[in-house]
């Protein structure tokens, strides 16, 4: 006799075994693979609809339907998830990838007001919060709209900083810094108070806001020397040791250091790391 439980365990096993086929770029495979994986969660007596929409997702990705008929499987996925999975990071990821066809499709609007179904009162995952604010950026960047964008950027690098995704929040944080350094004022609100202070705009416009050099301060922050920060600047002009003075009121002079000064703030191990380090891994903020 067989036991009421294989079936279940066989699901699991064939739902493994289609991730690693996806993994492994295995698409006609795994596509095969899910075939079976729908049919068995479709059966009457023991119907998973969560097991149901997320292979309906993946297959709608991997192109196993018409593309004129892949937004209404993934609203469909989203809606199915929605009643069954509220706030797992399933109906989360079903929510991107619904957000990210409809600006594939030019549906900018849409894609965010798609992306504000993520959050944390909805119960998703931080990770999946984090990916929902940088689209969002992105999309408001996209269209000029860079105020709101900055607050989206400066949110998703918080989230994903947090979630053990630091690639991910270095790219936001590079995205942020390619609005930021466009304008910088030292009186201007700090990220925090604008997220803090932010409400619905009467009316809809693209607006702009200067930077506050502390939050730059922020964005840019290595490992490279222990509580500081270190850019290298590139600049087509001739070394001399004639110094000359500053656009910054706060300092008096400025020149080119043709030696390793005696005295200096800076440690020689910090020196060395900094004359020793390999820029080439840097990201670079150039256009």
């Amino acid at each position: 006799m067989v036991s009421e439980e294989e079936p279940s365990e066989n699901n699991l096993s064939d739902s493994l075994l289609f991730k690693s086929l996806l993994s492994e770029g295995k698409t006609e495979k795994a596509l095969a693979l899910s075939e079976s994986i729908l049919e068995e969660s479709r059966k009457l007596g023991d119907r998973d609809f969560e097991a149901e929409a997320w292979i309906r997702m993946e297959r709608a990705l991997l192109g196993a339907i018409e593309p004129e008929n892949v937004g209404n499987e993934l609203r469909w996925c989203v809606d199915r998830l929605a009643s069954v999975s509220p706030g797992s990071p399933l109906h989360g990821l079903a929510l991107l990838n619904l957000a990210s066809w409809h600006r594939n499709s030019n549906e900018r609007m849409m894609a965010l007001v798609t992306l504000a179904d993520i959050t944390s009162e909805a119960g998703h995952p931080v990770d999946v919060i984090g990916l929902s604010r940088l689209e969002s950026g992105r999309i408001l960047a996209s269209i000029g709209d860079l105020e709101p964008a900055m607050r989206h950027l400066w949110m998703a690098m918080r989230r994903l900083s947090s979630s053990e995704m630091p690639t991910e929040a270095v790219v936001c944080a590079m995205e942020w810094l390619d609005i930021a350094l466009d304008e910088i004022d030292r009186d201007s609100p700090s990220m925090d108070e604008r997220i803090v202070n932010a409400k619905p705009r009467e009316a809809p416009g693209m607006t702009t806001t200067p930077a506050n050099p502390a939050d730059i301060r922020e964005a840019v922050d290595t490992d490279l020397v222990h509580g500081g920060h270190v850019v290298l600047v590139e600049i087509d002009a001739p070394v001399s040791p004639e110094p000359w003075k500053s656009l910054d009121e706060a300092i008096d002079e400025v020149g080119w250091c043709l030696e390793v000064p005696e005295n200096s703030a800076w440690g020689e191990e910090e020196i060395g790391r900094i004359i020793n380090h390999d820029w080439s891994t840097s990201i670079s903020l150039g256009s």
